[in-house]
């Protein structure tokens, strides 16, 4: 399955990302994509994204990744809503998880 992914490249502490098409297998570390879509650089808030190509690849069947998802809503490439892609936090995960439980009272 392919999936279009941000790749990290950039020193410490100065990220930017490659926008690539890679096999859902392989790690986004990998070095190895199918194609390179364009780079993304958050510190400066610029993208360039080859939007034919992304446009093709979203019609042959890759997924996007969340993020890649939003970055793509936000330059109107797709239109559609943002995901949230933010983490809940350890605590959250344990009280939506107790929430479905229920406890029953001790048998007398």
């Amino acid at each position: 399955m392919l999936v279009i992914r941000l790749q990290r490249v950039g020193r410490k502490n100065d990220p930017s990302f490659r926008v690539v098409v890679n096999d859902k297998r392989r790690s986004a570390k990998a070095g190895s994509a199918v194609e390179f879509l364009g780079s993304y650089n958050p510190r400066q808030k610029t993208a360039d994204i080859k939007e034919e190509r992304v446009k093709y690849w979203l019609s042959v069947g890759a997924k996007p990744s969340d993020t890649a998802h939003n970055l793509f809503v936000s330059k109107k490439i797709i239109s559609s809503e943002k995901i949230d892609v933010s983490k809940k936090s350890k605590k959250e995960e344990k009280t939506s998880a107790n929430a479905g439980v229920e406890e029953k009272p001790a048998a007398v």
